[in-house]
């Protein structure tokens, strides 16, 4: 019976995971940039496919990918330099809350708004 206990409670330990904002901040980077990505060449070859003939659209992608890394790195390394003790304290839940939504409204605004900034920059010349 003890036995049994032990490897119950060895398992139940085993599933709990330890609170890290480190981590969740890096995996919330990670996703944002897969997202902003897709977003980004989705909204491009609809703007390409929307008549946008120039190579505006293509000059969009590669700025605002090569320009997502340095802002979600920013992100990231506010949350890189948490001690231990620090990075699992809950009292950092409403700093977090605000660097995710920041870092998901710029991930998926930001390739629909300079997109279109780019198609009314064609459309006007």
């Amino acid at each position: 019976m003890n036995k049994t206990l032990h490897k119950a409670q060895r398992q139940q330990n085993h599933h709990v995971r330890r609170l890290d904002w480190r981590r969740r901040m890096s995996d919330n980077v990670a996703w944002a940039l897969l997202i902003y990505t897709a977003l980004q060449i989705f909204v491009t070859v609809g703007a390409l496919k929307g008549g946008a003939s120039s190579l505006l659209p293509y000059f969009a992608l590669v700025v605002l990918v090569g320009a997502i890394i340095p802002a979600c790195r920013w992100f990231e390394k506010r949350w890189q330099f948490l001690s231990e003790e620090e990075a699992a304290n809950p009292a950092w839940q409403a700093a977090f809350r605000r660097d995710q939504m920041g870092l998901w409204l710029l991930a998926i605004g930001l390739p629909f708004l300079l997109t279109g900034l780019f198609k009314g920059i064609a459309y006007l010349m």
